[in-house]
């Protein structure tokens, strides 16, 4: 039996999605070590890969980072010479995913937007806390900047969308800016006591217990309080933010932070809207070539990559 109110707001072909994601965690999925955890993580992004699109050339490289070559992943489209790049940062808690994990998001997006796409292997935790995932975040999006000579869109979805929207505020006044930033179901950090981690505490795919839990791990054991690297909703100024265009997923604890995210940019005088994909899940980008409502999203995500690519803001 469906779980209210997800019973309702959930339609079959979402189910299905959720069904075959949750049966990739054994029983004993709770118990596993950092290194079993990472293993079903994979082997689930692997079950749900579609392959790269037709003509799309990949190249693996590394830049600089503050502790070391940072490897990333760099997609081209079939034809044309890019005009725009997009910096992808992956999800996964913090502590879960690489380029493997969203390697054919990454490349659809490339083939989709006509962009060069650039996914960025950032150091996990617990191995690596706060702020090194931020650090190489950051070194990342400058590099690249410097490097592509081209508008670059920042993006990440769940974890990846925290860190670019981290990104984007600590690069406010610098001279190479973002073009833009396309954030999916971002973890931005709101008060998990509130709002929809009460109402969606226990939705299909995440629950607030998990955001809870990456966060404890992420830093160590002590999250850091007033901190805009870790928690992009405790700044206390969004001016100069780039366009911004935030996708939710209505069942989702994490479905409040856009909204609220959105609003204090606009306050500040930015371009910034977010749309609530209803009756969607955590996750559903892995959904998108099985679920309708996920097709008809990222089919919205890549027109936004598109726009902010272009310097337009057709919102």
């Amino acid at each position: 039996m469906r779980p209210a109110p997800y019973d309702q707001l959930i339609d079959e072909e979402t189910w299905a999605f959720v069904d075959k994601s949750l049966a990739h965690y054994p029983a004993e999925s709770t118990s596993l070590d950092l290194a079993g955890q990472r293993r079903v993580y994979d082997d689930l992004c692997k079950a749900f890969d579609p392959g790269r699109p037709a003509g799309v050339t990949v190249s693996d490289l590394f830049i600089p980072g503050p502790m070391g070559a940072i490897p990333v992943r760099e997609y081209r489209p079939a034809s044309g010479t890019p005009s725009a790049c997009v910096l992808y940062l992956h999800g996964g808690g913090f502590i879960l995913g690489g380029l493997e994990s969203h390697d054919s998001i990454c490349a659809e997006i490339c083939d989709g937007a006509g962009h060069l796409v650039v996914s960025v292997d950032y150091r996990l935790a617990p191995e690596n806390l706060h702020p090194a995932q931020f650090d190489d975040a950051l070194a990342a999006f400058r590099h690249i900047a410097n490097a592509c000579n081209l508008p670059v869109v920042l993006s990440g979805d769940s974890a990846g969308g925290n860190l670019a929207a981290a990104v984007s505020w600590a690069t406010r006044g610098e001279t190479l800016l973002p073009a833009g930033q396309l954030l999916i179901y971002p973890a931005l950090g709101a008060d998990v006591s509130k709002g929809t981690f009460i109402n969606h505490a226990n939705a299909p795919m995440l629950t607030t217990a998990d955001m809870s839990h990456y966060d404890t791990v992420r830093s160590g054991g002590r999250p850091p309080v007033n901190d805009p690297s870790f928690t992009p909703l405790d700044a206390d100024d969004y001016t100069g933010m780039p366009p911004t265009l935030v996708f939710t997923a209505e069942c989702d604890p994490l479905s409040g932070d856009g909204p609220d995210y959105c609003a204090r940019i606009a306050r500040a005088g930015g371009k910034a809207i977010c749309i609530e994909e209803q009756g969607l899940v955590h996750g559903y980008l892995r959904a998108r070539h099985s679920v309708g409502r996920a097709r008809d999203s990222f089919a919205r995500m890549i027109s936004g990559f598109t726009a902010l690519g272009a310097g337009k803001w057709p919102y």
